[in-house]
């Protein structure tokens, strides 16, 4: 699923046009960037957390070269499922294999 099919099945479901749903979600995914972006998670309750975790610093080897390469410690974007999301889609999961 794509985000214009999200949009399009939340424009069906809720009878708002298109055009305002668009917005609406850009918004939401541009502050959940800009919150991880400055360092905070973001929690949604009964979905999941978008998190910002810290690499630690390593060393890595350039096979081609025969050298060590410093990879310094940075942050990277995660997202952590609810328990009850998880749950959900464990239980539907088996309904639709069997």
């Amino acid at each position: 699923m794509t985000k214009a099919d999200i949009i399009s099945e939340i424009s069906t479901k809720t009878g708002i046009e298109k055009v305002d749903v668009q917005e609406t979600v850009e918004a939401f995914f541009k502050v959940i960037k800009n919150s991880m972006i400055g360092g905070e998670n973001v929690y949604v309750r009964g979905f999941g957390s978008f998190v910002v975790k810290k690499r630690a610093q390593k060393t890595a080897r350039n096979i081609s070269k025969n050298t060590a390469i410093i990879i310094p410690e940075h942050f990277v974007p995660s997202f952590k499922p609810a328990k009850v999301f998880v749950d959900k889609v464990k239980n539907n999961s088996k309904k639709t294999k069997a």
